[in-house]
């Protein structure tokens, strides 16, 4: 049986209310999310056993948290507790052409206070098949970097299958390190990676290119300089999102395999209910195809971007939609009338 282990924190999340500024709200929606634990989240309504692995403070907040994980059938038995608080962040959700806006307040949580050897992550991944981190952990201090670090050799000694998603946020690198001082240590042993071309280069500290994705016959060689410098990647995908307004969302995404390219076909999303977290969901799709259709590339990236654009249309960092509801918008049922 599968078992997928992520890595991360989670957070409480604070959003205005009916699309207000932060300069408008009086009270905030109080939400839990996280890059990695929505991946999490995703694969347990897809019926695979999923764990994650966090530190959460010890106090109202982080039992809060714990909580969240049972409610969403998420395993939690390696959850660290210590440090003084748990991560949060705002979001102001934008509107037709005015963007959302996320700031941050996660300096000194729980997880980026973390020091190497907090886990034992031999006894956390001896049963586990698949382990996930994203590019966001090692961006919030140099001991969730380390600790990342420690996991990764781990699975990578015990044969885990290792994704990672770059997720380069810029406004969480704050501790004197740049991504390409971090990440070539760390995805040098991931066998799936998520993420645009562009931002791979920038992490693995080579020149930038702005690949043209509407070019397929161009991308194979541009992939394969990631896959030079990651001797143990086997697949690379990439999500394609072209933002007509906060409202409408065009979804697509490649694959590369090494041998072929793979495109889904690219899917209107209007109107956006919440963005955020659609980004996780493909993450989400993409694990839960290549566990289940690996040699089926193209039955993968479907599923990713239905789960991406399916997310579009739920409030919450998660993705709360089932394989049927997979396989019904892949089969054209997306016509929104009511299931009867």
């Amino acid at each position: 049986m599968n078992k997928v282990v992520a890595f991360g924190e989670i957070m409480l999340r604070l959003s205005t209310e009916r699309f207000l500024r932060f300069s408008q709200a009086k009270s905030f929606n109080a939400t839990y999310g996280g890059g990695e634990f929505n991946v999490a989240v995703s694969l347990a309504n897809f019926g695979v056993n999923s764990e994650f692995v966090t530190r959460l403070p010890k106090n109202e907040i982080g039992e809060s948290a714990l909580m969240e994980m049972r409610k969403r059938n998420v395993n939690h038995e390696n959850i660290l507790f210590g440090g003084d608080r748990l991560g949060i962040y705002f979001l102001e959700t934008g509107a037709g052409t005015r963007a959302s806006n996320v700031v941050y307040d996660r300096a000194n949580s729980a997880m980026a206070t973390i020091e190497k050897g907090a886990f034992d992550w031999k006894t956390i991944l001896k049963d586990a098949t698949w382990f996930h981190w994203s590019g966001i952990t090692p961006a919030i201090s140099q001991g969730a970097a380390n600790e990342c670090l420690e996991a990764l050799k781990v699975a990578h000694e015990l044969g885990i299958t290792i994704s990672s998603d770059l997720n380069y946020r810029s406004k969480l690198w704050k501790y004197g390190k740049q991504p390409h001082e971090i990440m070539p240590e760390l995805l040098k042993y991931s066998n799936i990676i998520l993420g645009d071309i562009d931002t791979a280069y920038f992490m693995l500290g080579l020149n930038k290119e702005f690949p043209n994705y509407q070019d397929l016959k161009s991308l194979p060689k541009l992939y394969d300089i990631v896959f030079d410098h990651c001797p143990n990647l086997e697949t690379m995908a990439t999500t394609l999102r072209y933002s007509v307004s906060a409202s409408h969302q065009r979804i697509g995404g490649v694959l590369y395999d090494k041998k072929h390219i793979y495109d889904a076909d690219i899917k209107e999303v209007t109107p956006v209910v919440d963005r955020v977290g659609s980004g996780d969901a493909f993450m989400g799709g993409l694990i839960y195809g290549l566990i289940n259709h690996n040699e089926d590339k193209q039955k993968a990236i479907n599923i990713a971007v239905a789960s991406c654009c399916l997310k579009h249309t739920i409030y919450g960092d998660y993705n709360l939609v089932s394989v049927d509801d997979i396989e019904h918008f892949l089969g054209g049922e997306n016509k929104g009338e009511v299931s009867r």
